[in-house]
């Protein structure tokens, strides 16, 4: 056996193991990620008017109500810094996260057609679309800066600093966080369809559980005294924000501790989400 698969350069065997991942295979379809990347981004805005425009107008739009909302009415912005460019900082995270999430927990059902036909590494499919959302993102943070420098310019309080730097790791992380949580959901989703109905309910309370819609600070006046601090700071989207407004804005201080922690948490997901993925590939078909 072993003699005639070298006359082969590929030979597809049965997966039977937990563990049994062959990630290195990735490396090998890195042309088909890429052929992903460029369908899925051109998909999402095919038939529009406004085409890319809608990755500014959608979080524009969001922060307006945030700032009107959050900001004017209930105070919940950051003090001395302008409440827009507060809650842009902010939405821009939560976009991409959120749009990586939903469309990664949707891969198996999406794409069934496509993953019955032909074999690919599966893993293929939810990073190609981590990674198109990364144009989304590019055009969505040259319009945040586009509004820093103005706001710098004219004194408006925002003090970029040197953890600007850490910016690609910020993303970085938004993506395996993404990922590893899609992947879990779409694994589950294949057997147990309810659980994609609870995706969206679902997102939006961890959104409001996370620093979006309001400042760490502000919440002295839900929870004096520091209480429940711990609890907001263990959810790992709490400190990637803190850190991204840190940098940009000179918002508040770092606890270093909490994005370490964060980091433990994300990499946690991301392994239980590719070994609870590849366990549930290997027999979706039959219940998708």
């Amino acid at each position: 056996m072993e003699s005639s698969n070298k006359k082969f350069q590929t030979v597809i065997e049965p997966k039977n193991g937990w563990f049994d991942l062959h990630l290195k295979e990735l490396l090998q379809y890195k042309d088909l990620i890429l052929l992903f990347v460029k369908r899925n981004f051109v998909s999402m805005y095919k038939q529009t008017v406004l085409g890319p425009l809608w990755a500014i107008i959608q979080p524009l739009l969001t922060t307006v109500v945030f700032t009107l909302v959050f900001g004017n009415i209930a105070g919940l912005a950051a003090d001395g810094v302008p409440s827009f460019i507060f809650y842009l900082s902010g939405t821009i995270l939560w976009t991409y996260f959120n749009q990586c999430l939903t469309q990664t927990a949707n891969t198996f059902v999406a794409n069934r057609q496509t993953l019955g036909k032909v074999y690919f590494p599966r893993l293929v499919m939810p990073i190609s679309t981590v990674m198109s959302n990364l144009i989304s993102l590019v055009i969505q943070f040259t319009f945040m800066v586009i509004f820093l420098v103005y706001y710098v310019i004219t004194d408006q309080s925002c003090h970029p600093n040197l953890y600007i730097l850490m910016t690609p790791l910020i993303v970085l992380q938004l993506a395996i966080l993404s990922l590893g949580c899609g992947v879990i959901i779409s694994a589950l989703t294949t057997k147990y369809r309810d659980l994609a109905m609870l995706v969206t309910f679902g997102t939006q309370l961890w959104m409001y559980a996370s620093p979006i819609a309001y400042d760490m600070n502000s919440m002295a006046v839900f929870a004096p005294g520091g209480k429940y601090h711990t609890l907001f700071m263990i959810n790992p989207i709490t400190p990637i924000v803190n850190l991204f407004r840190y940098a940009y804005l000179g918002l508040g201080e770092m606890e270093w501790i909490f994005y370490g922690i964060s980091w433990i948490i994300t990499l946690v997901v991301l392994f239980i989400g590719i070994i609870l993925f590849s366990k549930v590939e290997k027999t979706f078909m039959d219940t998708v």
